[in-house]
């Protein structure tokens, strides 16, 4: 589990072909290795990432056929700076909100402005995405845990306010354009209520009545 709350930048360096599917190299200087062991989980954009191997101030991950097919992977090249997290410990202190590394699908910017010191940013969603979405709710983006300032429903966009330092601390001042591939993971209390919500619903009314009670003898 993660909180979205980014602890480093790293950088991309080597994407390798592995039967199928491929091994990520990740250079990060900044990000402290002192507890990471093989086994242990990075988010890496967003992506729920296992490390395979450490070498000095870089590790490697080996990323599924499904992981590809779903996230903004696809789109990542050699050099690309990345948003990273350690998983968090029962010790952490949550700053953002509750992040899987899962990632649902993926978004597009749709629009970049200036607000005052901060950047205001549109992020258009698959239309099965938005209804995980509200105002002042929680969203992750390239593994960013955001605020949506509010939603515009008809047109599947969500916006956003960055604050200059969220802004310095990840990859949205070096990466984020108008038409960029982004990873998005919707709130998780959202997407199990709809679970809860629908099981519910799908599960048969019994047939067992006061009148077949009365009726068999249990109440008089």
């Amino acid at each position: 589990m993660f909180t979205g709350i980014i602890e480093t930048t790293g950088t991309l360096t080597a994407i390798t072909p592995t039967g199928g599917d491929v091994r990520l190299t990740i250079t990060a200087p900044d990000l402290d290795f002192g507890d990471v062991k093989l086994g242990d989980s990075i988010a890496s954009n967003g992506i729920c990432l296992t490390v395979v191997a450490i070498d000095g101030n870089s590790y490697a991950v080996d990323v599924s056929r499904e992981t590809l097919a779903i996230s903004a992977l696809n789109v990542w090249r050699v050099g690309d700076t990345l948003n990273l997290e350690k998983a968090m410990l029962p010790t952490t202190r949550f700053g953002g909100h509750i992040v899987a590394g899962h990632v649902d699908g993926v978004g597009k910017i749709a629009k970049i402005a200036k607000d005052a010191r901060s950047v205001y940013i549109e992020v258009a969603l698959p239309s099965e995405l938005m209804k995980y979405t509200a105002d002042k709710g929680s969203i992750t983006v390239d593994g960013i845990s955001l605020t949506t300032n509010r939603i515009k429903p008809s047109e599947n966009i969500v916006c956003l306010n960055i604050i200059p330092h969220t802004a310095e601390m990840t990859n949205i001042a070096r990466h984020w354009t108008v038409g960029r591939v982004v990873n998005i993971e919707v709130d998780l209390v959202a997407r199990y209520l709809e679970r809860l919500i629908g099981a519910k619903a799908d599960t048969p009314q019994s047939r067992i009545t006061e009148e077949l009670l009365i009726k068999s003898g249990f109440f008089k």
